[in-house]
């Protein structure tokens, strides 16, 4: 088993084994958006002892096999681009128009004896049109310019410049979703349906807590695995001389 240390970066670990983002989740940890921060920084900023937060990664290791671990960090850039489109985009295009109607409907119906779901409603539908936008130009900017390095001997000349201008820009964007999220679970009280809640109510609340799990497996693996990926290869062919 690895040994698991305190300057170990958060989305290291999960990039080695995808599964402990759920150890991640359950101790409030941001893993995606702040995945650059060694486990004992991400524990201090979440007030928790490192040796908690080690002990619950070394318990699910042993529990879990590696060999069911999925590999996303062995795919290749644009099997990766696909991937990320095809299951997270798709999602969310499935997703965020039916938790855009449940979440107006709980704040006009139940608004009344809940306030906090108009705010709810209006951070959801704000980043709902923000993550419209986001995937758009990524699947139109950014994951052809990684697709064309990963194709490539030489160093492709794009209009943009450096690859390293979308993805700073897609990062900048990722953290906006990750605040929106951190607000939507702080205004709920961690998607917890109050005693009253209706059906509805208590469909949102899950469909809310699964979304955000999603996009914080979603933005890992943008953030951690693919971008540096090629970053390092525009690095990499740039540095190469043509000819």
């Amino acid at each position: 088993m690895t040994m698991i240390q305190f300057h170990d970066t958060v989305g290291s670990l999960v990039t080695e084994r995808p599964t402990r983002a759920r150890v991640f989740e359950e101790l409030g940890i941001d893993f995606c958006c702040q995945g650059r921060r060694t486990l004992e920084q991400a524990c201090v900023d979440a007030q928790l002892e490192p040796a908690t937060a080690i002990g619950a990664l070394e318990e699910h290791d042993r529990r879990v096999p590696a060999s069911d671990e999925p590999r996303f960090a062995g795919m290749g850039m644009a099997e990766l681009a696909d991937h990320i489109e095809e299951v997270h985009h798709g999602y969310l295009r499935s997703e965020l128009p039916r938790i855009a109607e449940w979440t107006e409907k709980l704040a006009r119906v139940h608004g009344g004896r809940h306030p906090w779901l108009h705010e709810l409603r209006d951070t959801f539908a704000s980043m709902r049109t923000e993550l419209d936008v986001h995937m758009f130009k990524e699947e139109r900017i950014l994951f052809p310019m990684v697709r064309e390095l990963e194709g490539s001997m030489d160093a492709p000349v794009f209009h943009r410049g450096s690859v390293r201008n979308p993805i700073s820009v897609m990062e900048h964007e990722h953290d906006d979703t990750g605040a929106a999220l951190a607000r939507m679970r702080e205004l709920s009280s961690g998607f917890t349906p109050p005693a009253d809640a209706c059906n509805t109510f208590r469909a949102t609340m899950a469909a809310l807590e699964e979304l955000e799990r999603d996009l914080h497996v979603h933005i890992h693996k943008e953030n951690s695995i693919l971008f540096p990926e090629a970053a390092a290869r525009e690095a990499e062919l740039r540095a190469v001389p043509v000819g």
